[in-house]
């Protein structure tokens, strides 16, 4: 698929990951909304335009959707890295692990993200198709943790591992439509939510990383974005991206 001149969605492009796919889709020339909860820093975040979205809302999805067919045409691209995380143990001094808690993460990180999914592709499969027959992407956001959750993670592994199993029957359903489905399985990326994590659990998970030996930059994951457009061989997978790390168990 070709980037410039064609309408992405990106959900959760205020900050971190999103943030980064926001600026480098709009460098190359893409048409880019930021669909977030929360607004950028700035009024005009890389060139891209803001719609407040929550994404586990139907009718928030589908205003922001809506305002790309009056405003901007054709919807061509989905990039959805919304998401939260809540660190607790399923069971310990502090009793049982909220079972509020857990619907929460579950409802933004996984059915969040279905939601986005399902009511893009209704969209995108009205597209006219490209010299490859392509009509939409749709990217999402996995994690690592999907794989390897460690003690305290039962809530993010959970909703991550549930958003890499979708990715394959997705695809499959929509391939006729047109319609790519690829998930990206991101290792531990300086993002605001590394914020919330100890110096010395920082260090440790820094040392699980192969090569390099640092944690993952957003315009890494963003560029990989790129690549997963443009290559339309790329589908009904999930890819890691985490320099050779490997999660110890806490």
């Amino acid at each position: 698929m070709k980037i410039a001149g064609a309408t992405f969605l990106v959900a959760g492009g205020s900050s971190g990951l999103g943030a980064a796919c926001v600026k480098l889709l709009s460098s190359r020339q893409a048409d880019v909304v930021n669909a977030d909860v929360q607004p950028p820093t700035n009024a005009v975040h890389n060139g891209a335009t803001y719609h407040q979205t929550d994404i586990t809302d139907e009718n928030s999805v589908l205003s922001v959707i809506d305002s790309i067919d009056t405003s901007r045409g054709e919807l061509r691209g989905v990039i959805i890295c919304a998401g939260i995380i809540h660190g607790a143990r399923i069971a310990g001094r502090e009793g049982p692990f909220d079972l509020d808690a857990f619907r929460r993460v579950i409802d933004v990180n996984l059915i969040g993200t279905f939601n986005v999914l399902r009511l893009a592709a209704d969209r995108m499969q009205h597209n006219p198709p490209d010299e490859n027959g392509e009509q939409g992407i749709v990217i999402m956001t996995s994690s690592i943790a999907a794989f390897e959750g460690q003690i305290g993670q039962a809530a993010y592994a959970a909703s991550k591992g549930g958003v890499a199993a979708l990715t394959l029957p997705a695809a499959r359903e929509l391939a006729p439509l047109g319609i790519r489905v690829v998930t990206v399985a991101p290792g531990v990326f300086e993002t605001p939510m590394m914020k919330q994590v100890s110096d010395k659990y920082h260090d440790a998970l820094q040392m699980q990383t192969l090569f390099p030996k640092r944690f993952g930059r957003p315009c890494e994951f963003a560029q990989l974005v790129v690549n997963v457009i443009e290559n339309p061989m790329i589908n009904g997978t999930t890819l890691r991206l985490d320099g050779g790390m490997r999660m110890p168990a806490k």
